[in-house]
C-alpha cells in the first residue's frame, strides 16, 4: 500500500523538522538563560545597561551586554528570537495530528481506559491543551503572580492533576505525549502571546521617544524562566513513547510528576553555576533519587495486585474489536499470519516476553491473539513485510515468503 509507507514517511518528515526545530529553541533558550545568569557589572556601562559578559568562541572573542529595560536609543539591527518557537510548536502539532489523530484508534483511544469515538477523543485533546494555556496564563495575572515561587508551586499542581486526568483519558503512550504537548503549548504561548509582544511595545515605545514599561520585561523574563524549567521535562516526555516502563505502568501519572521535579533539580544545578552562585551537587543526589523513585513505580504491580506480580507481568487487557480489524481478520490468509506472528514476533511482544533481557513488551506493543495482531497490522506491514527492521537483526529468522505473505494479506486486507 503506498499511502501506507507515503504516510509513514510523512510522519517521518514532520520528526525530523519538529527535532530540528526544538534543537534551535532550546538552544537558543539555555544560552539566553546563560548569558543572563553570567551577566557582570562594570564600571564603564552605559546608562540603563543591566550587565554585561565577554564570551570566547569559533576562534573569536564577544562582548554582550544587556539593558533591563531598553537602550536609549533603538539600535539600526535587531534580531528577534521567535521563530525557533513557532515552528517548533506547528511543526509538533502537525506531527501530532499525522501520527495520533489519524491513527486515533491505535495510538490516542483506549477503550480499556475510556470509550469514545475518534472525533470526541480528537476534541477532548485539542480542548485540553488550549485550556492548559488558559488556566496557566490566568494563573500568572493572579495575585499568585506576584510571588515566582508559589507561581511554580501552583503550575506544578496543575501539571500533576493532568498528568493524572490524562491518564484517565487515553492510552498510556497518548497521555505522556499530551503531557508534553500540554506543557511546551505553555511555553510555546509564553513566547507568541507575552515575550514577543511585550518585546514589540519596547521598540515602539523607543521609538516614539518614550521610556518603555519596565513591568513589560518583568513579565517577559517571569515567563522565560518557566520555559527554562519546563524544557528538560518536555523533551522526556516526548522521548517516552519508546519506553513502555514509562507510560505503559499502573503509576504512569506519578512517574511524570516525579519527572517535572527532575527537571527543577537539574536546571537549578546550571542556573546556579551560570550565576556564579557555585555548583549544588546535591541537586544531582535528589535528581538520582528521583530517578530511582521512577523505576521503582515502573516495576509496581497494580493496586490489587499482589506484591509477588509486577508490572510487566499483568496480563493486558482484551483490545475491543472494530470493524477495521474484523475485516483484517477475516481477510485470506490471516491464519498464516497469525502463525508467522506468533512465531517471530510474540516471544518479544507479549505481556511476558520470553526472550533473555527483555522485561516489558517493545513499545508496549503485544502481539498474542488475533485482535492485537490486527490492531497492529499497519505497523507489522511497515516493519516487517515492506522493511526489515522486524524481528531485530532477524534474530527469529523470518523468510522472505513470510514477510511477502504479511503484506499480501494487509494490502488485500485495505483495499
Amino acid at each position: 500500500m503506498e499511502m501506507a509507507i507515503a504516510w509513514d514517511w510523512l510522519s517521518f518528515a514532520l520528526r525530523w523538522l519538529h527535532v530540528i526545530t526544538a534543537i534551535a529553541w532550546i538552544g537558543s533558550s539555555f544560552y539566553f538563560i546563560a548569558l543572563d545568569l553570567g551577566l557582570r557589572k562594570a564600571p564603564d556601562l552605559p546608562k540603563g545597561a543591566h550587565g554585561e559578559e565577554w564570551q570566547v568562541h569559533g576562534g573569536g572573542f564577544y562582548h554582550i551586554r544587556k539593558y533591563l529595560v531598553a537602550p536609549a536609543e533603538m539600535p539600526e539591527h535587531l534580531t528577534w528570537f521567535k521563530w525557533e518557537s513557532y515552528a517548533t510548536w506547528l511543526s509538533g502539532f502537525a506531527l501530532m495530528a499525522v501520527v495520533y489523530y489519524a491513527g486515533a484508534d491505535l495510538y490516542l483511544i483506549d477503550a480499556n481506559v475510556l470509550e469514545m469515538s475518534q472525533p470526541v477523543a480528537i476534541a477532548v485533546s485539542i480542548a485540553s491543551i488550549a485550556l492548559g494555556w488558559i488556566v496557566y496564563d490566568l494563573l500568572c495575572k493572579s495575585p499568585a503572580g506576584k510571588s515566582t515561587t508559589g507561581l511554580m508551586l501552583l503550575l506544578y499542581v496543575v501539571l500533576v492533576a493532568m498528568a493524572w486526568g490524562y491518564t484517565q483519558l487515553f492510552t498510556g503512550r497518548a497521555a505522556f505525549l499530551h503531557l508534553g504537548v500540554f506543557t511546551a503549548t505553555i511555553m510555546s504561548a509564553n513566547v507568541f502571546m507575552i515575550i514577543i509582544p511585550n518585546q514589540k511595545k519596547v521598540v515602539a515605545a523607543l521609538l516614539k521617544g518614550e521610556t518603555p514599561d519596565p513591568a513589560l520585561g518583568a513579565q517577559a523574563k517571569q515567563r522565560s524562566l518557566h520555559n527554562n524549567y519546563l524544557t528538560l521535562p518536555v523533551i522526556f516526555l516526548m522521548l517516552s513513547n519508546h519506553y513502555p516502563l514509562a507510560f505503559a505502568t499502573p503509576y504512569n501519572w506519578v512517574i511524570a510528576s516525579l519527572v517535572f521535579l527532575m527537571g527543577v533539580t537539574i536546571r537549578h544545578f546550571f542556573n546556579s553555576m551560570h550565576a556564579g552562585n557555585g555548583k549544588p551537587w546535591w541537586t544531582w543526589g535528589a535528581t538520582a533519587a528521583l530517578f530511582l523513585a521512577v523505576v521503582w513505580l515502573s516495576t509496581l504491580p497494580p493496586p490489587g495486585e499482589s506484591d509477588g506480580e509486577s508490572a510487566a507481568t499483568v496480563t493486558a487487557p482484551a483490545t475491543a474489536m472494530t470493524p477495521a480489524m474484523a475485516r483484517l481478520i477475516e481477510a485470506p490468509g490471516f491464519a498464516d499470519v497469525r502463525d508467522t506472528v506468533l512465531g517471530r514476533c510474540s516471544m518479544c511482544h507479549a505481556a511476558e516476553p520470553l526472550w533473555d533481557g527483555i522485561a516489558v513488551a517493545p513499545k508496549g506493543v503485544h502481539l498474542e491473539s488475533d485482535a492485537e495482531i490486527a490492531v497492529h497490522a499497519r505497523q507489522i506491514y511497515l516493519q516487517a513485510a515492506r522493511s526489515h527492521a522486524m524481528p531485530p537483526a532477524n534474530l527469529t529468522y523470518m523468510e522472505p515468503d513470510e514477510r511477502a505473505l504479511l503484506a499480501a494479506w494487509y494490502e488485500d486486507a485495505v483495499r
